[in-house]
């Protein structure tokens, strides 16, 4: 994917992310675009590494992929945190 897609794909996931898990998160939505790439990358390489799944572009399971790292990456930050 191209960096203007993944910067799309990240605010889409993080915001869904930030919906699902909502609290006291960080920053605004330029934060949200970067918890949603990281997110899509930790959940992208914990899906292939476990389940053969891929964030392989705009699909239905690159979404839910993307969403559940953002959302681990989301539970880790305020275990950290202590928030």
């Amino acid at each position: 994917m191209g960096i203007l897609t993944w910067i799309i794909f990240g605010l889409i996931a993080g915001a869904i992310a930030k919906a699902i898990h909502p609290g006291n998160d960080p920053g605004g939505w330029v934060v949200t675009i970067i918890i949603g790439i990281l997110g899509a990358m930790l959940g992208g390489w914990l899906g292939s590494m476990l389940l053969g799944v891929d964030v392989t572009g705009f699909n239905f399971s690159s979404f839910l992929v993307a969403i559940g790292g953002s959302v681990l990456l989301l539970f880790l930050y305020r275990m950290v945190t202590n928030k």
